[in-house]
């Protein structure tokens, strides 16, 4: 593990971005990004303007469009490709990485069909690799600034979570570790969800009380599901969970707020996602949490009025007042 000293992450959009720079200061980095042009404007300029403007990134990085370059002599792989192209990305990889290499995923969804969380996907198809996930309350443009920021890794083996946590740690950018994967990999996908209906209550104008309603009742539907799929309860009042959810639900930076907030408005899901050229994870994953939901028998409504409205089953105002002819009982109760 003392050897780790050559990184690449996959993904050139606003996180993956901010990581690679971040790491850049601790080991040698290779940003990959399919676009040869903005990979050659991280070279030349230091910047990736597509999606995080002017900001500048840190001198020692350097990018490529070649799959094969990026992957041929890395140490430490980090995936930051949205969910829904996980597995295409690692199927791309299997022939050319170097056996027992750690994958750290940075996406926050859930596969759609499979519900397989991404580390799970990354076992899959990468057998033999550590696994891992780098997540918390993170808004890029906020971390590349130098703003201070914390986040978790989470690995299964410590031994290997402690090695790499110098890679993706500075002075204001802390990193915790963790070895509840389940926990700490679900905080982000659940929350997306959450997030979007915090938004739709901030595009109705509902006010403070009713966000702060929506933000702690959805965190006990996050820890409801995540405790049934296997992660631990104190995980998700830590950073990947409670901390993620806070920035997801509050800051204006937040994509999944943003689309809460367009629905309110009158937006349909497709004018959104076609507008976007970020991913939005909970869209996708809002459908993926009711099954799960199903299947594990359990009570998640706000979820629930939330993948109604992306459906176009509801409106954002039927949502809202759906959610007020539920019964309160015990706030602890099936938690």
């Amino acid at each position: 593990m003392k050897r780790l000293k050559r990184v690449t992450v996959l993904g050139g959009g606003s996180w993956g971005t901010t990581v690679a720079s971040l790491v850049s200061a601790n080991a040698a980095t290779t940003l990959w990004i399919r676009n040869e042009e903005a990979a050659e404007q991280v070279n030349r300029e230091h910047r990736n303007p597509r999606y995080l403007g002017e900001l500048a990134l840190h001198a020692g990085l350097r990018a490529t469009a070649s799959l094969q370059e990026a992957l041929s002599d890395c140490d430490v792989l980090v995936l930051g490709v949205p969910s829904h192209a996980m597995r295409e990305i690692l199927r791309d990889c299997a022939p050319i990485l170097r056996p027992w290499v750690p994958v750290i995923s940075l996406a926050k969804g859930l596969e759609q069909g499979s519900h397989r969380r991404m580390t799970q996907i990354i076992n899959e198809e990468l057998p033999g690799h550590p696994a891992g996930v780098l997540a918390g309350p993170n808004i890029a443009r906020e971390v590349l600034q130098g703003m201070a920021a914390a986040a978790v890794i989470a690995m299964t083996d410590e031994q290997v979570g402690r090695a790499l946590q110098p890679l993706f740690g500075s002075r204001v950018f802390r990193v915790y570790l963790n070895t509840d994967v389940i926990g700490c990999e679900l905080g982000g996908p659940l929350k997306n969800v959450i997030a979007i209906s915090a938004g739709m209550g901030d595009g109705l104008g509902v006010g403070h009380n009713t966000r702060s309603l929506v933000i702690t009742r959805g965190l006990a539907e996050i820890t409801r599901l995540g405790v049934a799929l296997g992660g631990r309860a104190e995980s998700f009042a830590g950073l990947t969970g409670l901390g993620d959810l806070l920035t997801t639900c509050m800051s204006p930076l937040s994509r999944n707020r943003q689309v809460g907030e367009r629905l309110a408005h009158g937006e349909s899901i497709p004018q959104i996602v076609t507008s976007m050229h970020m991913v939005a994870e909970g869209i996708k994953t809002s459908t993926v949490v009711m099954e799960l939901a199903e299947k594990y028998q359990l009570k998640l409504p706000i979820a629930a009025e939330v993948s109604g409205v992306v459906k176009g089953e509801r409106t954002v105002a039927q949502a809202f007042r759906g959610l007020r002819g539920i019964a309160p009982g015990s706030e602890h109760e099936a938690a």
